[in-house]
């Protein structure tokens, strides 16, 4: 049986993440780090976790600043100031640098999810990284999607962050049934961008962004039906990767036999056998 060991990490923001740990019997001298969906608890990926340490990977999750384990009380969650930016430069990066402190002679795995693969635009530790995993990783610009996903998304990035923000002090997204409740500052920052034909591209100078400073594998994983991740959306963020060594797949499942995957589906269990299989193989050639 697995131990997952959860502990507290400070940031050079002063804010502490919650982590979880999941350490193999005998390692394979390769740390897999999971950087989560937008409000997404750690929690989630335990099978998955618990599945590649049992593969001899050390697993490392956690939560970003305001979510979960890295968020003391709705009070504070409305005193929270950080914004996507942060969540990269700050969280994510802090992680990476914890585990290769941790294992310095392991080959260091990312396997992002959703908003994770975005935040890899202000991660300055992408060159400490061996390879690169995407899960429907992607661009939140509204017009990415069509029909009545594409109006979710309008009506999500012109009308529901706007509004319920303000109003709670942080966006409310447990109370209308999406996901963990989000700081203010990160919620409006990512409502900029999802307006916006370049993403965070609007706000952003591409060169001094850290997409060009990976340079290894990446594995960029796209499904069909993702109302959160169009095969476009998917396809913009992998391109701006310019210098990484991209395999792009759009994973269709009835081809491989496989029930409906989304965009939260990949993680299930369910899939044990088939994608994260996939998954360990490609991870086992690229790094």
């Amino acid at each position: 049986m697995i131990k997952a060991l959860d502990l507290y990490i400070k940031t050079p923001l002063g804010h502490q993440l919650g982590l979880t740990i999941f350490k193999p019997k005998i390692s394979n001298h390769k740390s897999i780090i999971i950087s989560s969906a937008t409000g997404v608890l750690q929690h989630y990926y335990f099978k998955f976790s618990t599945y590649f340490s049992e593969l001899g990977y050390t697993v490392y999750t956690f939560d970003y600043s305001g979510i979960g384990k890295s968020n003391l009380s709705t009070a504070h969650l409305k005193q929270n100031k950080i914004d996507l930016k942060a969540w990269g430069e700050n969280d994510q990066a802090s992680v990476i640098a914890y585990v290769k402190s941790e294992n310095p002679k392991h080959k260091t795995i990312l396997i992002t999810h959703s908003i994770g693969g975005q935040l890899l635009a202000f991660n300055k530790s992408n060159a400490q990284i061996d390879a690169i995993i995407t899960v429907a990783s992607q661009s939140g610009y509204w017009k990415h999607w069509k029909g009545f996903d594409r109006f979710k998304m309008y009506i999500f990035w012109h009308v529901l962050i706007p509004t319920l923000t303000p109003i709670f002090g942080y966006f409310p997204a447990k109370k209308i049934g999406l996901f963990e409740n989000l700081p203010k500052e990160m919620a409006h920052q990512w409502q900029r961008w999802g307006k916006q034909k370049d993403y965070m591209l609007s706000e952003f100078d591409f060169e001094n962004l850290q997409f060009k400073n990976y340079k290894n594998s990446l594995l960029a994983l796209s499904f069909p039906n993702d109302e959160f991740a169009s095969k476009s959306s998917v396809d913009w963020l992998a391109s701006q990767f310019v210098t990484a060594r991209v395999d792009r797949r759009h994973i269709i499942p009835e081809k491989l036999g496989l029930p409906h995957i989304g965009h939260f589906g990949f993680f299930r269990s369910q899939f044990k056998d088939s994608l994260w299989q996939m998954m360990h193989e490609w991870i086992e050639s690229n790094s």
